[in-house]
């Protein structure tokens, strides 16, 4: 990688580009290697301009890093995070909500309820960015992101702005047809009018049970694999409690005694260890029920 054009880029706009940069502390395994270039664009302006000046490399945009698990190996790819003047939210109707893509799940939550506006109580359980919700079509307690979505607002790696109707996309579960080349800039949500104390309670109930279910306070990745769609009425947790010893570990990377499925760096694991974790528990999995299971954790290699 030619780093020259990247230096003028940052003497130029005195930007948030820097060199050599950890991305350990950017996703909530706490694992991950060194992006030789990592950008956090303030505006659209700005992130457009970096983007004319890179347009052969690799690049990979980071959300709260929730569902994410990085290896120490990163070559030479360029790591994008949006900055503060995407996390924005307003209102745009009385029953419709925009937010920037950078902006956590739980304050578009949090937003919707001071609004008095119904049906997103449960991103408040959802620990990632809009952006990568809809990536992936994040959803628990029943609701997924495209129950809600209007339209979202895109960049490519060209620079092209445009605006893609919901209608437009196909979402699955765990995933939708967007393509990895574009952005995610902001999007529409559409809500229902209800009293603020009802929605209130609503989000604290599905908080409860979240906290009974799942590990608080770790550092892990959230659901390592998707709950299979064929071949079991089983959960993906109830499958691996059923083929893999609670006490399996490589390292400091271990299975939750809370949920199976959620894998946690107890001190200080590194992405082969936790790769090695992964691998052991599809491969049992399969050995022992038959079931194949998918990743729905994002693994950046």
């Amino acid at each position: 990688m030619k780093l020259e054009e990247f230096k003028i880029f940052k003497d130029q706009n005195n930007s948030n580009l820097k060199f050599d940069f950890s991305l350990k502390n950017l996703n909530w395994m706490n694992i991950g290697g060194i992006a030789k270039v990592f950008y956090k664009p303030e505006n659209l302006k700005e992130l457009i301009s970096f983007l004319k000046i890179a347009p052969e490399h690799k690049k990979h945009i980071l959300g709260a890093g929730s569902n994410l698990l990085i290896s120490e190996d990163l070559g030479e790819k360029i790591f994008i995070k949006l900055g503060k003047n995407f996390s924005n939210i307003s209102l745009i109707d009385e029953n419709k909500i925009i937010a920037g893509c950078s902006c956590s799940d739980k304050n578009v939550s949090d937003f919707a309820c001071e609004n008095g506006l119904s049906g997103l109580e449960f991103l408040s359980c959802i620990p990632g960015s809009v952006g990568g919700g809809i990536r992936m079509n994040s959803g628990c307690f029943g609701s997924e992101f495209k129950d809600f979505l209007v339209s979202i607002q895109v960049v490519d790696f060209e620079g092209k702005v445009s605006s893609i109707r919901r209608r437009d996309i196909t979402f699955g579960y765990r995933e939708c047809n967007l393509s990895n080349d574009l952005i995610f800039l902001s999007a529409t949500f559409e809500c229902k009018k209800n009293d603020k104390d009802l929605i209130r309670k609503e989000i604290n109930r599905l908080k409860k049970l979240k906290e009974t279910s799942q590990p608080l306070k770790v550092k892990t990745g959230g659901s390592t694999f998707k709950n299979p769609i064929e071949g079991t009425k089983k959960r993906v947790w109830e499958l691996i409690r059923e083929s893999v010893p609670e006490d399996t570990r490589f390292g400091d990377a271990k299975i939750s005694s809370k949920h199976s499925n959620f894998f946690i760096n107890s001190k200080n694991a590194s992405f082969s260890e936790m790769s090695e974790l992964i691998n052991f528990v599809r491969e049992e999995v399969k050995k022992k029920t038959g079931i194949s299971l998918d990743l729905e954790i994002e693994i950046i290699k």
